[in-house]
This record gives structure tokens, C-alpha cells and sequence, in this order.
């Protein structure tokens, strides 16, 4: 009984290592299709062919410019936020044991969005160098309140009082980013869309701006995959098995802020992405973290892309922030989340 149980385990673990790749491989080909859907669908009718002459004969013609200059960086922007976010869920709820963890729960998004409104109402600065900076300080110090404010609670660091402590200070935070956008209209006219999540209007400069953060980000979230799989049979069997639990979990805390401060940066704080897309790699993966991380990134870009048509299409020639779309996703999931699978 013992040898075909082992037997069962043995091609269960082989069908897994021919699997996950080929999953890999194919989320890659939809990410593609994804991203070449993104580039074709708007406002203007432009057909496949004429974005292929766009990309690969250019000519300067209005449709060729509208390609290049406009939704290609725009779709490039989406993919690596998108990337971001669903790694940055993925490690928030690793750390944290937390299946509402993320970004934009515990409030790093709230945080660094707040930053970003008190540097421009402060300096008037529109650069993204003084953005991403902003960012990264606003999501730290938030991620770091919200952890001791929820290990402050009843019962200590449980994933209910680091859910109500995220929601509060994500309330907090919103309240006065809102009074500082009411008494300067300047503020408000200037980052008003941003704020609302938007990857509309984005160029090339600012895809060569952010990719650094994120390239760091995403580096250093694939190189602990080992180290969060094992951090997940907790503190004690890690340090057991050798693991110098708080170096891997300050390193993910980077991590974290690179990938979220980035995001925020770029795009304004875009919801959601970070609380679904780890929930579905699980399911589909397991708890394997060296597959989670990556499938994290493709679906986490997928999903923004595709969030991203929707809101294009849905009202054209009009079009939503693409933080509207992903907020009608995730909020039901959320409250599902809530309702399911949070205990005390």
C-alpha cells in the first residue's frame, strides 16, 4: 500500500514538472496575444496589418504614429505593472500569511499615492524620478504602520487585524490625500486621472524610467522563491532548516516597496491586481513559490492588459481609468475572500 502510494506521489510530482512549464509556456503565448490585442483595439479602427507595418516598416503616417508613440508604450506600461502588482500581492501574502494581503488592502497603494500628492502639492513636481522616490518612502513607512498597528490587536499579527489595520489606514490616508486635493485645485487638476489608476498617455521615457525599479524588484522576488516556500511551514521549520527567516523577510519587504512604489508611480494606484492574481496562481500552480512568482508576473500582466481593452472599448471613443475595470473584478472577489477564507 505504502509503495503505490509512493508510486501515485512519484507521477503526480513528474506530471507536475512537465506541466508547470508547459503552463508556463503557454501563459507566455496568452500574455503575447494579450499585448497584441492591446496594441491593435482603441479608440482608432487600425487593422493587425497595418500595427505589424507599424512595428516593423514605419512609414510616419498618422496610424503608424498613433502605434508607436501612444499604444505601444501604453501596453508595455500595463504588462510591467501588472508584473508588478501580482508579485508584490504574492509576497505581501506570503510574509504576512494573509489571503487579503495586498498592495492595495494594507494600504502601500494608499501610502504611496498620498506621497506622491504631498510632493507634488509641496514642490509641483511632475517627474517620475521624484515619483518613484516619493513612492517607495510612502509604501515603506505604510507597510511598516500597518504591520505594527495589526500586530497591536487582539490576538496578535492575525490576518483579521492586519486587514482591519490595512483598511483603516488605507481610510486614513485617502481622507487626507482628498484634503490636500481640496485645497489645491492645481494638485488635483494635474494627477487627478493618474489617481484614479490610468496607463492612458503613457510614453516610451516613462517605460525606460520605471523599468529599473521593477527589473530590481522582480529580480529579487524570483531569487527567494526557494525561500518563501519554505518560510510558508513557518518561522520555526525554517529556522530549523537553516533559513535566516528575517533577512528573507526584509529582503521581500524590498522587494515589495520597489514593485508597488514602481507601479504606483507609473500608473497611480491600480487595485486589485495584487489580491486576485495570487489566489488563482495558487490554485492552478500549488505552493511551490520558484512557479508561483513567475506565473504571478505573466497573469498579473495579462489581467492589467486585458483590464486595461476593456476600458477602452467598453464606452469608446470615451474610456475608464483602467482602476475602474480592475475594481469591478476585485471587489467581489474580495468579499468573497472576506467571507470565506479569513479566520481569526
Amino acid at each position: 500500500m505504502a509503495s503505490e502510494s509512493a508510486t501515485v506521489r512519484g507521477k503526480s510530482r513528474g506530471r507536475s514538472r512537465l506541466l508547470l512549464p508547459v503552463g508556463l509556456s503557454l501563459s507566455l503565448f496568452i500574455l503575447l496575444i494579450s499585448l497584441v490585442a492591446s496594441i491593435t483595439y482603441g479608440a482608432a479602427d487600425i487593422s493587425f496589418d497595418t500595427v505589424y507595418a507599424a512595428l516593423t516598416d514605419f512609414d510616419g503616417s498618422t496610424d503608424h504614429l498613433i502605434i508607436r508613440t501612444v499604444r505601444l508604450p501604453r501596453s508595455l506600461i500595463a504588462m510591467l505593472v501588472g508584473a508588478a502588482l501580482g508579485v508584490a500581492g504574492v509576497l505581501m501574502q506570503g510574509l504576512t500569511r494573509n489571503p487579503l494581503a495586498s498592495p492595495g488592502i494594507l494600504g502601500v497603494n494608499a501610502g504611496a499615492a498620498m506621497a506622491v500628492v504631498i510632493a507634488v502639492f509641496l514642490f509641483g513636481s511632475s517627474s517620475l524620478s521624484v515619483y518613484a522616490w516619493c513612492a517607495f518612502g510612502g509604501a515603506g513607512v505604510t507597510a511598516i504602520t500597518v504591520y505594527l498597528l495589526g500586530s497591536l490587536g487582539r490576538g496578535g499579527l492575525t490576518p483579521l487585524n492586519l486587514t482591519i489595520a490595512g483598511a483603516a489606514l488605507t481610510a486614513l490616508l485617502s481622507s487626507l490625500t482628498t484634503a490636500i486635493l481640496i485645497l489645491s485645485q492645481q494638485t488635483l487638476d494635474e494627477i487627478r486621472f493618474w489617481l484614479a489608476g490610468s496607463v492612458a498617455g503613457r510614453d516610451f521615457t516613462l517605460f525606460l524610467q520605471v523599468l529599473p525599479y521593477i527589473g530590481i524588484g522582480l529580480a529579487i522576488a524570483f531569487a527567494l522563491g526557494k525561500q518563501m516556500t519554505t518560510l510558508t511551514l513557518g518561522d520555526d521549520v525554517a529556522k530549523s532548516l537553516g533559513q535566516q527567516t528575517l533577512w528573507v523577510k526584509l529582503t521581500a519587504a524590498v522587494s515589495v516597496v520597489l514593485l508597488a512604489g514602481s507601479a504606483v508611480a507609473a500608473a497611480g494606484p491600480i487595485g486589485f491586481i495584487g489580491l486576485v492574481v495570487p489566489h488563482i496562481v495558487r490554485f492552478l500552480v500549488g505552493v511551490d513559490y520558484r512557479w508561483i512568482l513567475p506565473y504571478s508576473a505573466i497573469f498579473g500582466a495579462i489581467l492589467l492588459l486585458v483590464a486595461d481593452i476593456t476600458a477602452r472599448v467598453l464606452i469608446s471613443p470615451q474610456e475608464l481609468p483602467v482602476g475602474v475595470m480592475t475594481a469591478l473584478v476585485g471587489a467581489p472577489f474580495f468579499i468573497y475572500l472576506a467571507r470565506f477564507k479569513v479566520r481569526r
